[in-house]
């Protein structure tokens, strides 16, 4: 896969206008890709991690919540199409392997987005090229900035005329308090926490078998951490599961009634 220089402030002028950035090389960055290709801009995505979809592959073995015709993009399709592509049965839902696997792997080996992708790019900070944080005149006009650090640990700049944000929430997930802020002894406690959905009945079992579990939280999340964990129950004996929710009735969660 060919990588794309970084463009620094000496690199720009009016003959070579700026990429639009975008971070995050999942379903969402790559389709973004895909569209401002399709609309004559040049994309430039940046990806944190080694490989496209970092993110999805840490939930590999967890079922997508929608069927493959809700899950890809229609430019991104039109891109993959002439490749011989097809898309899997519109209707079964993918996990997060085959999400990678069969869907985004081809897409950003493609020969018009693989030029347009950089891997192993974390961005760290974003500004307005010239304008420091009090300087406000004509900071509308100035390119963005963005401070790129490098899987080696270098660091690098980009400029960009745009950025469109796509690294998800994976990385930062919610706390556990209700005020938005992690709960008392949260922070201790860390090693004792997953955050998202491990592989209960795969690569995680050790931790969860026999041990007694609580899962926090009335999502999709916690639903498919608690099939799994129940599956896990009849099969290693003295496995307890708790289930805590802040909502005072069953038909509050999935956006159901709302709290007084």
């Amino acid at each position: 896969m060919s990588t794309p220089a970084f463009a620094d402030a000496k690199d720009s002028s009016p003959k070579q206008p700026l990429p639009v950035a975008v971070i995050g090389a999942g379903p969402v960055g790559l389709a973004a890709a895909a569209h401002l290709l399709a609309r004559g801009q040049t994309p430039l995505v940046l990806e944190a991690g080694n490989a496209v979809g970092a993110s999805i592959r840490q939930w590999r073995h967890v079922s997508f919540f929608s069927p493959w015709k809700y899950t890809v993009d229609t430019a991104s399709v039109a891109l993959l199409q002439p490749t011989g592509w097809t898309m899997p049965d519109p209707d079964s839902v993918p996990t997060g392997a085959a999400l990678v696997e069969r869907y985004l792997e081809p897409l950003a080996a493609l020969p018009r987005i693989a030029p347009h992708l950089r891997l192993g790019a974390r961005v760290t900070a974003i500004a307005r090229r010239g304008h420091d944080k009090l300087q406000t005149a004509g900071r509308g006009d100035a390119p963005f900035v963005l401070r790129v650090q490098r899987s080696d640990g270098a660091e690098e700049q980009v400029l960009a005329s745009a950025i469109i944000d796509a690294s998800g929430t994976w990385s930062t997930p919610s706390p556990l308090g209700a005020d938005g802020l992690p709960a008392l002894g949260e922070a201790a406690a860390a090693e004792q926490i997953f955050y998202g959905i491990p592989d209960v009945l795969g690569e995680h079992r050790k931790r969860y078998a026999g041990k007694r579990v609580a899962v926090v939280g009335g999502g999709h999340s916690a639903f498919n951490a608690l099939l799994d964990l129940a599956a896990l129950a009849e099969q290693a004996p003295g496995t307890e599961i708790t289930w805590i929710v802040r909502r005072t009735q069953v038909g509050q969660l999935f956006g159901g009634e709302q709290q007084d």
